[in-house]
């Protein structure tokens, strides 16, 4: 793993990925073709035998396996030059910065935390396919698997650093720009922490939500005193990294994250992993510098799939020993002379930083439901998925609600029943 000098990289710095000026339609079988073989002309061949596996984990884009079957190819050889082809669902970029994405692909990969990115084209790009599975909701919730979550989690907090914007680009919502639009400069968001990060994302979704309506613009005006309010209470927060930043996935659901097959598991600095399980992380169109307890409470709630079942989420013990094992690797990555959070120098006591983010979790447990909510009330204007994305909306925003309503008290004082995601989120064992 190459160390990083700064925890900060200029955007100009990235950005040398081949283009290919054609387009994936889902209406059109040999669009696909046509991309593949722009990248791989000897795939042309006679002896080639181009085939296409399509993926349904996602809910945002569409996802084809490229393969090659030529004769006499094992396997795994075939699948070491298998392509992944991703184009954009429709509208996305509303919600979702595209050029942003490539960068953190780019800077991934040079990291050695990211397969190679191959090339873009008109709504998509193509990249190797990484071996292994893809997890399942279950799967999260075996130790042997979240433990090794925590420590390419934490390969990731500690290692990759955040790019921020040297010169900040106007940002643009439904074509109009945004600095000061209806009085919100989105940049601006959280005072004194860089552009971008999690809370200006929300600012910029918040801006993009459906307003034809009265009740639209009710809800967006609410969501955004309640934005106002959430940057107010956490966004100036202590936390692990340069100005309480780190690079953080921000989509860590079960099918982005793929257990390494056994035979190639890497080592990761530790004489044991080899015994241990191995994950990469996919997918990086959401990943922005964030808190850390963000990341690991929106990774904690994905345990309970689209689903949201919230019976299903970790009990306080899975959560203490997943930090543990997070703040474990984390500190042993750190490049040093980095920041420790709020450590001055030192050795840094591992037992009491895993516990001050153990706690930081509890405090962002409700985020990742209002973050989530918000998205999926603009995907259910735009999105051509079949998906019941305003149900989705309501679980999650219901989630953000609930969480609030035992934080600040207000459920106690009605007499009304904790909600279930509430009363897993206390249960000890």
């Amino acid at each position: 793993m190459p160390s990083q000098a700064s925890n900060g990289v200029c955007n100009g710095r990235l950005g040398n990925i081949r283009f290919i000026p054609l387009a994936y339609e889902s209406t059109d079988p040999d669009s696909a073709r046509k991309l593949v073989l722009a990248l791989r002309p000897e795939w042309a061949s006679p002896d080639s035998q181009v085939e296409f596996v399509r993926f349904t984990d996602g809910i945002t884009n569409t996802l084809l396996k490229a393969v090659n079957k030529k004769e006499g190819l094992s396997e795994e050889e075939v699948d070491n030059s298998a392509i992944l082809l991703r184009a954009y669902g429709n509208g996305t970029d509303v919600i979702i910065d595209r050029p942003r994405e490539t960068q953190n692909h780019e800077l991934l990969m040079r990291c050695g935390l990211a397969p190679e990115l191959f090339a873009r084209f008109n709504n998509g790009m193509m990249y190797q396919y990484i071996r292994g599975r893809p997890t399942a909701p279950a799967d999260l919730r075996v130790p042997s698997i979240y433990l090794a979550v925590a420590r390419r989690l934490a390969q990731w907090h500690a290692t990759v650093p955040c790019i921020h914007e040297t010169h900040p680009r106007k940002n643009s919502v439904n074509g109009a720009t945004t600095n000061g639009h209806g009085g919100v400069d989105i940049d601006a968001v959280a005072p004194g922490k860089p552009s971008p990060n999690v809370w200006t994302v929300m600012q910029k979704w918040i801006l993009a939500l459906p307003t034809k309506t009265e009740a639209q613009r009710t809800r967006q005006a609410d969501l955004q005193k309640e934005l106002i309010r959430l940057v107010g209470e956490l966004s100036q927060r202590p936390g692990l990294g340069e100005n309480g930043l780190v690079f953080a996935h921000c989509d860590l659901l079960c099918g982005n994250v793929i257990i390494e097959p056994k035979q190639t598991a890497s080592t990761n600095g530790n004489s044991s992993s080899q015994e241990q399980e191995c994950v990469n992380f996919i997918d990086y169109e959401y990943a922005t510098p964030s808190p850390a307890a963000f990341d690991i409470a929106n990774h904690f709630a994905e345990w309970g799939g689209f689903d949201c079942d919230h019976g299903a989420l970790p009990t306080r013990a899975q959560r203490a020993e997943f930090i543990q094992e997070y703040a474990r690797t984390y500190f042993e990555l750190l490049p040093k002379g980095e920041g420790k959070g709020d450590c001055s120098g030192g050795e840094v006591d591992v037992q009491a930083e895993a516990q001050k983010l153990l706690h930081e979790v509890d405090v962002f447990r409700g985020v990742p439901g209002f973050y989530w909510g918000i998205w999926a009330l603009i995907q259910a204007t735009i999105s051509q998925i079949d998906f019941d994305y305003a149900n989705y909306a309501e679980l999650r925003l219901g989630e953000y609600w609930a969480w609030r309503a035992e934080t600040d008290g207000s459920r106690e004082r009605k007499g009304v029943e904790m909600p279930l995601r509430e009363r897993r989120w206390a249960q000890a064992e």
